[in-house]
């Protein structure tokens, strides 16, 4: 289990592949296994210290950042940080797949009904024929996206997690068995809808790109700050219904760069492709470094040291 939100792994499915492989690992080092209650007992309760937060309460504070009934907080980031090194190596094989093979992965992110799939859909029909694809979709249930996806023609694969709420590095490896990826390919990975787990699993991805949608509300940023701390690229996505809702385009840019300074931002519409060139232009400036990168590591294979050259 994650100790942060109680997702379990026991539901796991990657489409072709059994059930019942675990995906990643959310078991203690000594064997016990913890789920995270939201329904917390009454008195365990730590109150925000501010004079000016009166009866604010936040289970956020400590080392972990968390909290679950019954555990300490050191007990908790010694978990955490097992979870995550275990998910790291798993990355680090993707990473260097991707590299090897000048693949950019994109890990797509965002609460649930962003438009992630509709996005997707819209950039693969401006990019077919210009480059592969590929996808891997993530959700708890049902393989609706990826079936969307395909009836474009291109290749997806259909990862459900069950009871958890994101997507790790384990899995996305075992989808790329699946979907063997081609060389200089474009890999989009939808993640599951949350703006809260998929911020802190390292997928071997070569960026994060993290969607709001102008129906959500600019101050996302400031509720979920994780989630945009770790984006490359934030979408502002449905700015064709700027008209009809309450949105300051602004001040969510201003709430964004608070967490993120670097962070660059996008405004457009999957709609209706109002922006889409600034979106396809920063895929090919991105493509374009990481076929770059798999020249130079194709070179550095094929340098000869000077004392090999004498013999």
């Amino acid at each position: 289990m994650c100790t942060t939100c109680g997702c379990g792994t026991s539901e796991i499915h990657i489409e072709g592949q059994d059930a019942d492989l675990p995906a990643h690992d959310h078991v203690a080092p000594d064997g016990k296994v913890y789920r995270h209650v939201h329904n917390h007992p009454g008195n365990v309760i730590h109150v925000h210290s501010h004079d000016h937060d009166h009866g604010l309460l936040h289970f956020g504070l400590g080392a972990a950042h968390s909290h679950a009934p019954g555990m300490t907080q050191s007990r908790m980031l010694r978990i955490e940080r097992d979870i995550l090194a275990k998910n790291s190596n798993f990355a680090a094989a993707n990473r260097q797949r991707f590299q090897e093979q000048g693949v950019l992965a994109l890990n797509l992110m965002s609460s649930p009904g962003s438009g992630k799939t509709s996005l997707l859909v819209r950039t693969i029909e401006a990019l077919q024929g210009r480059t592969p694809l590929a996808v891997i979709e993530g959700d708890q249930q049902t393989s609706v996206d990826a079936e969307r996806i395909r009836h474009t023609g291109t290749p997806a694969v259909q990862v459900n997690t069950g009871k958890g709420c994101h997507l790790d590095a384990s899995m996305v490896g075992r989808a790329l068995a699946r979907l063997d990826a081609k060389e200089a390919s474009l890999l989009f990975i939808e993640n599951v809808g949350n703006l809260v787990c998929p911020a802190a699993f390292d997928l071997g991805e070569a960026a994060k790109v993290t969607l709001l949608s102008v129906t959500e509300g600019e101050d996302k940023p400031l509720k979920y700050p994780d989630m945009f701390r770790v984006a490359h690229l934030l979408l502002l996505n449905k700015c064709d219904l700027l008209p009809y809702v309450d949105f300051d385009v602004e001040r969510a840019i201003a709430n964004a760069r608070r967490i993120n300074p670097s962070i660059e931002i996008i405004s457009l519409s999957a709609k209706t492709g109002e922006g889409f060139d600034g979106w396809l232009s920063w895929i090919a400036r991105a493509h374009d470094a990481i076929l770059l990168r798999r020249q130079e590591i194709i070179g550095s294979r094929h340098v000869v040291e000077p004392e090999t050259q004498l013999r």
